[in-house]
């Protein structure tokens, strides 16, 4: 309860502001991320972004013809051997090379995206 309370007073702590930090700039990649594949429908969403160093997010969220709200989430976890790939919680399954080379061209083109829009900048 006095670390609530002092907290309060003093405000959040150092590691608090750094994990604030992160989440908005992973929302903020991912934002862009999901504009490299076209524009994004009125109504939807679309993010794409790298998680940590082995682990990409496809999301995607719109309204099909029937008014229904679908969402879509795909997870690449990059190992040695090959990348894996669920959908929607499922389980892994390898992706084939042609996929695998789709994954690599978005992620470089994200990584040069993100680099010129964000971290370019903060020098």
């Amino acid at each position: 309860m006095i670390q609530k309370l002092l907290k309060t007073i003093l405000g959040t702590s150092q590691e608090d502001r750094q994990a604030e930090l992160y989440r908005n700039l992973i929302r903020h990649e991912a934002k862009i991320g999901g504009t490299l594949f076209g524009p994004v429908p009125n109504g939807g969403r679309r993010e794409f972004f790298c998680l940590d160093e082995r682990t990409w997010i496809w999301h995607e969220e719109w309204t099909d013809e029937q008014g229904v709200r679908r969402t879509k989430t795909t997870r690449y976890d990059v190992r040695p051997n090959g990348i894996l790939k669920a959908q929607d919680g499922n389980q892994y399954q390898y992706v084939s090379k042609d996929e695998a080379r789709h994954l690599r061209d978005a992620a470089q083109l994200y990584r040069q995206r993100v680099k010129a829009e964000i971290y370019n900048r903060v020098r």
